[in-house]
């Protein structure tokens, strides 16, 4: 008898570590997974705080969360069901659907890159201030970003754990789809509240301290319009970058073994040879985002559903 409920006891603990190994594996995947796509991570943080730049300081976070809150739903009911079942029956399909999303985020980069230059973009009424509508247009047109974002971040990740079976990836994939929406929106609410956080500071009795809150009140605005570049930026680079990638893995392998080659020019500087492929990659993908976004801006125009009202000059 007491051999038996030893037995037990010995099976319960094999279980119990096994179970914990697993936990273990999970968590190591997903760790790996969340890094891999730690690059469009760093370009979802940028793009965002660009649609709070001008808002109201008191609609600045519950604008973010309805745009985190659309996000986590971009990635875990929309993408990746599709991703999971796309992988298991059609993987062919995933690439070309990423270059459609790809394609979107360059026209949307290179609008407002056209915008700028033209004399076109718009610096009209804030989206808080023009009233609900306006702002619920504005958090659609995040979320429609961020999808993209998203795909990416979760494609990359699924291409992570491709060796895992069905449910162990489902996890790990709904694990690095929480964390990363935390992670990036966590840090956007941060951000754009640091203004405040610097008004606090100078109301506070130590000169030291006023001077940093001070300096915060000064700099956030000139933080959030450079935050707004670099977002533009990171959208022609990320869709630039898919469509590369893409296309190389379509089989027209001449543009990205262009990119390659450029890259070997500078690989083996000494010290710095990484650095300075990764930034010929970069701007690659821009120029190639700017010039399809740019295509499809100039083709959209001339629809009759592309055509848009001009915004109102300051």
């Amino acid at each position: 008898m007491s051999g038996g409920l030893f037995a037990l006891l010995d099976d319960v603990a094999a279980l119990a570590r096994l179970a914990a190994a697993s936990v273990d594996d999970l968590g190591a995947a997903a760790g790996r997974a969340t890094a891999k796509a730690a690059g469009v991570v760093i370009d979802d943080t940028a793009v965002t705080p660009q649609y709070v730049h001008g808002i109201a300081a008191e609609r600045e976070l519950p604008i973010i969360k309805r745009i985190a809150i659309g996000s986590l739903r971009n990635k875990i009911i929309f993408i990746l069901p599709v991703a999971l079942l796309l992988s298991q029956f059609a993987p062919w399909l995933l690439t070309p659907i990423l270059m459609m999303g790809a394609t979107y985020l360059c026209y949307e980069g290179a609008e407002k890159v056209l915008g700028r230059f033209l004399g076109h973009a718009d610096h009209g009424t804030p989206a808080a201030s023009a009233g609900p509508d306006a702002e619920r247009s504005m958090v659609a047109g995040a979320i429609r970003t961020d999808f993209i974002l998203s795909a990416e971040i979760m494609v990359i990740a699924l291409n992570e754990v491709a060796d895992q079976s069905f449910w162990p990836r489902l996890v790990i994939l709904v694990v690095v789809a929480i964390v990363i929406t935390i992670a990036v929106y966590g840090v956007v609410a941060g951000i754009v509240k640091m203004d405040d956080a610097g008004l606090a500071l100078t109301q506070r009795s130590s000169g030291a301290v006023q001077r940093i809150g001070r300096g915060l009140v000064a700099g956030m605005p000139k933080l959030l319009s450079f935050l707004s570049i670099v977002g533009t930026a990171a959208m022609l680079w990320v869709g630039g970058h898919i469509l590369l990638v893409g296309a190389d893995t379509l089989g027209w392998h001449a543009p990205y073994g262009l990119v390659h080659h450029a890259e070997g020019y500078v690989n083996d500087v000494a010290g710095v040879g990484a650095v300075l492929a990764w930034l010929v990659n970069t701007a690659a993908s821009a120029v190639v985002g700017l010039v399809i976004g740019a295509l499809v801006v100039g083709i959209v125009s001339v629809l009759p559903f592309g055509k848009k009202t001009a915004h109102p000059e300051p």
